[in-house]
């Protein structure tokens, strides 16, 4: 086991900056997700661990150890790529055990971890056969399998469940946390997801442009984002934000708009708002129709998804269409105007220059 350390790394392709003066902790033991959309930079600082990708600036620490020089089949990690990476002419015997004969693993020693590893991700049967006769999350299991027998200090994953049906993501994102909790290595996870960065990870890196926007264990990134980026990147549906005119009335912050007042509690008299800003409200945290105007707001209905556990409303609020995701059974009609009450607790406000966190 190993913790994982990361000073001020940066890594630069011409004039291009694809990772930003990154610094964090992976602890020993712990599984750790990257996540951010596409081109953030996520998979380049997995590639800068792995040693695949060169640091242009930083320091990179496996353990006790600065890594930034030593070459990848030193650096005691395991990989698993999206893509698998299997020998196609080999078996599945063979590919788990590529690394371990090049090590010049005692012969016995390699059937022990072959088979420990086969018979933790439930592949025995399938030790014979070759890549092309496996579906695709037997694939995926025979590269983790691969990463496990090398035992390594750190495991390394990028995006490895990408290739998968819906289904099966959801049967192996459960399997890889059974098989993290068993092990207990530690991990870094790269992914797009933000379902499998919430579910898999200890904490979590949400990254945009090269930079961390916030490093935080789930839950608290969800309840607290730092920003207006990770307030909608995190959750599904992602979080509603319109605009409101701030003011302050009786000694309380009140946020208004076309359709809504929004009367905030008293221990928030002390926080400095400008005169406009954006609030932010999830789905889940809408409920009704309800009559009542204050904490409430109108929205004309425009589209109704009924998906079973939840039936999702879209609306708009002047210009801006919201979601609020609400019991299956209620009754709402298309084309209709409706008042949802906000859960005052949950509310978000954001300040629309910076897009930082002020409530």
């Amino acid at each position: 086991m190993a913790e994982v350390t990361l000073t001020g790394i940066t890594k630069r392709f011409g004039e291009f900056t694809a990772v930003d003066d990154i610094s964090m902790v992976i602890e020993d033991g712990k599984f750790t997700v990257l996540v951010g959309p596409s081109g953030c930079g996520k998979t380049t600082t997995l590639r800068m661990v792995a040693g695949l990708e060169d640091v242009t600036a930083g320091e990179i620490r496996i353990g006790e150890r600065v890594v930034n020089k030593v070459p990848p089949k030193d650096r005691n990690i395991a990989m698993v790529f999206q893509n698998y990476a299997l020998y196609p002419h080999m078996d599945v015997f063979n590919n788990m055990a590529f690394g371990l004969k090049l090590r010049k693993t005692a012969k016995a020693e390699i059937e022990r971890r072959v088979h420990e590893a086969a018979q933790l991700l439930g592949i025995e049967e399938k030790l014979k056969s070759k890549p092309r006769e496996l579906s695709g999350g037997q694939r995926q299991r025979v590269a983790v399998g691969r990463a496990i027998v090398r035992d390594p200090q750190v495991f390394l994953f990028d995006e490895p469940l990408s290739n998968l049906d819906a289904k099966l993501r959801v049967q192996m994102r459960t399997e890889l946390e059974e098989l993290h909790n068993k092990l207990r290595t530690t991990t870094i996870y790269v992914t797009h997801d933000q379902v499998e960065a919430m579910t898999l990870g200890d904490r979590i890196a949400v990254m945009k442009d090269g930079v961390i926007q916030q490093y935080a264990p789930p839950q608290e990134t969800y309840d607290h984002p730092a920003n207006q980026f990770v307030a909608g990147f995190i959750g599904s549906p992602a979080m509603n934000f319109f605009p409101a005119e701030a003011t302050v009335q009786d000694g309380r912050p009140v946020l208004t708009g076309p359709t809504f007042k929004l009367v905030l509690s008293p221990e928030h008299a002390s926080v400095s708002l400008p005169s406009q800003v954006v609030v932010g409200v999830r789905p889940e945290n809408l409920d009704g129709p309800v009559t009542e105007k204050e904490n409430s707001i109108e929205l004309t209905v425009s589209v109704l998804e009924q998906l079973g556990h939840t039936l999702l409303v879209y609306g708009y609020v002047g210009e801006t269409q919201i979601v609020a995701s609400l019991d299956p059974h209620k009754q709402v009609a298309l084309d209709s105007v409706i008042r949802l009450s906000i859960n005052m607790n949950t509310l978000h406000v954001f300040d629309p220059s910076s897009q930082q966190t002020l409530i």
